[in-house]
């Protein structure tokens, strides 16, 4: 895949964004506070290594009316690595639904190394979903950096069901006064498959609003990490900030590592963190079962009620149903 630029002022600063990556040179690209991201391992590999991507731009006040969607695809038939990167550029009053998936066959040693890095405008909005259908014996890091304008919406779902180790963090900075995400996600796995989720959202500016919320459904040994942050500094007042991990445990053998931290520099805030780990709860399938509901169907349908609560939140109901159709097929095949 290559980043095809048309000409024009705005063409060569996003060439000169990628030139800046390519070599290294972090300080030209997109401002992302204090997250630490600087000094981060994996983006640092995928900046020495890219290999390809793209570069969106989307102008001022403009309204993209269906989703862009992005597939990345491995196609070999030999291990080997993937560094794709994608800068996206949302000016102010943008409205634009990013959609990436991420597909490759099963019985592979093959490792991608993706990044995504946004600069969204003041007053913008944007969503971004990520479908994980990684080959069962796949390698797959993701990072995602933002920077979200003043009074801006950025919302960002992650589903994982594929890859045998997925290590998706993304790296969040409220910049502009009355900012607004809602970062969430689902993984279901099972067997010895891993998924770690690290996340930390930096509120440098007063009256942004973040909302938190993830599912994990593990079977057999699988293993299930979530370390999220919330960092308020000491401008950031009239902060709102809440996060949720939930897991659901449906085997002895699985397990869930939950670390939610808050670190507040400011004294007129409300925020708030959780985490939850357990089996399915036995009165409710007993209630289930009492109205003539098989055992399986009565499982099933309390699994999907519990990761429909992070699938609800997506705005569009297109991606919403193709979401929850594929929770259904990962329980049939579950069996």
């Amino acid at each position: 895949m290559r980043a095809t630029v048309t000409e024009g002022p705005h063409a060569r600063e996003m060439l000169k964004t990628l030139r800046a990556v390519k070599d290294g040179d972090f300080s030209k690209r997109i401002p992302l506070g204090e997250s630490g991201i600087e000094s981060d391992i994996a983006l640092a590999l995928n900046a020495a290594f890219m290999t390809g991507g793209v570069v969106l731009r989307v102008r001022k006040g403009a309204r993209v009316e269906k989703p862009i969607h992005l597939a990345h695809v491995f196609s070999g038939d030999a291990p080997a690595a993937m560094f794709p990167r994608t800068l996206v550029f949302v000016e102010p009053g943008a409205q634009v639904t990013l959609i990436e998936t991420f597909d490759g066959p099963a019985g592979l040693d093959y490792q991608v190394n993706t990044a995504l890095e946004l600069s969204i405008g003041d007053g913008a909005q944007v969503e971004r979903i990520k479908i994980g259908r990684e080959g069962a014996a796949a390698l797959h890091i993701s990072t995602v950096t933002a920077t979200i304008g003043a009074q801006a919406h950025y919302g960002d779902f992650a589903f994982t069901t594929g890859s045998a180790v997925t290590r998706n963090q993304l790296f969040l900075h409220c910049a502009g006064e009355g900012s607004k995400v809602r970062i969430a996600g689902a993984n279901l796995i099972k067997d010895r498959q891993h998924v770690d989720t690290t996340l930390v959202v930096d509120h440098a500016a007063q009256g942004c609003e973040s909302r938190e919320v993830f599912k994990s459904v593990l079977d057999g040994e699988s293993r299930g990490v979530f370390q999220g942050k919330i960092v308020v500094r000491p401008e950031a007042q009239k902060t709102d900030g809440r996060m949720m991990t939930q897991a659901l445990l449906l085997s002895d053998n699985a397990e869930a590592d939950n670390k939610p931290e808050l670190e507040i520099f400011a004294d007129d805030v409300q925020c708030g963190h959780g985490a939850t780990a357990g089996r399915l709860d036995d009165n409710l399938l007993f209630y289930l079962m009492a109205r003539g509901i098989p055992a399986k169907e009565a499982e099933a349908l309390l699994i999907q009620a519990f990761v429909g609560e992070a699938v609800d939140g997506i705005a569009h109901a297109g991606l919403r149903e193709v979401l929850m159709g594929r929770v259904e097929a990962w329980l049939k095949a579950r069996g």
